[in-house]
């Protein structure tokens, strides 16, 4: 039997086949090919609507969709909602703080780390002449120009305050704070402290006449119980006991109209660096030394003397044997009998410094903040039986700031203290 017209057959009927299913295929193709055209063309138009909506800063009702761009615009529309409440709470913060700062006395200025002035309240005008909107984005260097604010703010660490003249007024004294917060910006706050100073100037001076007052009768009655105590007659035998004791409080008094004085002057005059000059030390410190070895003989203590005399610093010689000399006094005063004093002058990349260090009764940690006020006493009665005035520590304070150093005071009650100036390298010669 012939095969072939059976597979004729065969192959024509797959000819067939295959071009009916090329043919549907091909249908099939061009539909799909639509119908993705379709879909894509229906995302375009709502991404498109969408972007205009989000142009137009989404202030109205978001566009109607179906589907995934029915919940696509409900999310952006509760996004949009969530950010507008954020802003609402921050607009009202801001302001709140806006109105609280303007009414306040004291200028404020908001700056970035660099110094540029982003926003001042009313007083920063009345006190610092900033003007709106010309002084916005300055940098606040360009406009206060003192000296001692540059330098005080280039120093980019404020753990203090400083005192200047205001810019627009010589006789006006304000006080600025430069507070860091938040991600490098910067809060500058002057307040106008006149009145104070005013005040402190009143005090000052009502110390400094009393004082000069005092001088002469205290000198006179110290004079005049000399000459009895040196009479040698029946009179000043039998009046011994209470003519010292007149002496020894007039000494006392003497003594605390000294500190007065000393520290009125302080006080009152201005540093001026221009006047400094080169102080050795060596020599300064061996006086003291010698001068502290006879004071302390009655009491056997045993002192040390470590210095550097290479090492000087320029300063006012008086101020600092004032200083120094006060330092060792109070070690002195508060060691008891046979206990140990080390005195030490060093330099170092830090800078000078001059330590004192004792093995005396110790100061309890609530004390040390308060030690360098004057007449302030951890133990007052204590501290009038050894003789001091109470204004120590005072003189010692000024005398440091006069020189750009610091007073660094370490104690544990019952074991001693340490008393330390540490001078800037600046101030080394």
């Amino acid at each position: 039997m012939n095969p072939w017209p059976g597979e004729i057959i065969r192959t024509t009927l797959i000819l067939l086949a295959a071009l009916a299913g090329g043919w549907l295929a091909g249908h099939i193709l061009a539909f799909m090919l639509l119908a993705v055209a379709a879909l894509l063309g229906w995302h375009l138009l709502h991404l498109r609507r969408l972007e205009l909506w989000l142009r137009k800063g989404a202030r109205h009702e978001p566009p109607q969709g179906r589907g995934v761009w029915g919940e696509v615009y409900y999310h952006f529309y509760r996004l949009r909602e969530r950010a507008n409440r954020r802003k609402r709470r921050l607009a009202s913060v801001i302001s709140r703080f806006r109105e609280s700062t303007a009414a306040l006395p004291d200028a404020t200025i908001v700056m970035s780390a660099t110094g540029e002035i982003e926003w001042f309240n009313e007083a920063a005008r009345s006190l610092l002449g900033l003007r709106s909107p010309q002084d916005v984005g300055q940098r606040i260097n360009n406009l206060l120009r003192h000296p001692r604010f540059t330098r005080y703010f280039s120093h980019g660490h404020y753990p203090d305050s400083i005192e200047l003249p205001s810019p627009i007024d010589d006789q006006q004294t304000l006080t600025l704070t430069i507070i860091p917060y938040g991600q490098d910006q910067r809060l500058l706050v002057a307040r106008d402290v006149t009145r104070i100073k005013h005040l402190e100037q009143m005090r000052s001076d009502f110390i400094a006449n009393v004082s000069h007052e005092l001088r002469t009768p205290l000198t006179v009655v110290g004079g005049y119980l000399e000459t009895l105590l040196d009479a040698g007659d029946e009179c000043a035998a039998q009046w011994q006991r209470p003519l010292e004791l007149m002496k020894q409080h007039n000494l006392r008094m003497q003594h605390l109209v000294e500190d007065l004085l000393l520290l009125s002057r302080l006080e009152t005059e201005h540093e001026n660096a221009a006047q400094h000059q080169p102080v050795s030390i060596g020599p300064l410190l061996n006086n003291l030394y010698h001068s502290a070895q006879t004071l302390s003989a009655p009491l056997g203590h045993d002192i040390h003397l470590d210095m550097d005399p290479e090492c000087s610093v320029m300063g006012d010689e008086k101020e600092l044997y004032s200083a120094f000399s006060n330092l060792i006094s109070n070690a002195i005063r508060y060691t008891p009998e046979g206990g140990r004093i080390d005195i030490r002058w060093y330099c170092d990349a830090q800078g000078g410094h001059f330590e004192v260090s004792d093995t005396g009764i110790g100061i309890p940690p609530q004390h040390i903040g308060r030690l360098t006020e004057r007449f302030y006493r951890v133990d007052a009665g204590r501290s009038r039986e050894s003789g001091g005035t109470g204004l120590g520590l005072a003189i010692v304070k000024h005398v440091l700031e006069r020189h750009q150093a610091h007073l660094h005071i370490s104690s544990q009650p019952g074991k001693g203290s340490t008393f330390r100036c540490d001078f800037p390298p600046q101030a080394l010669c």
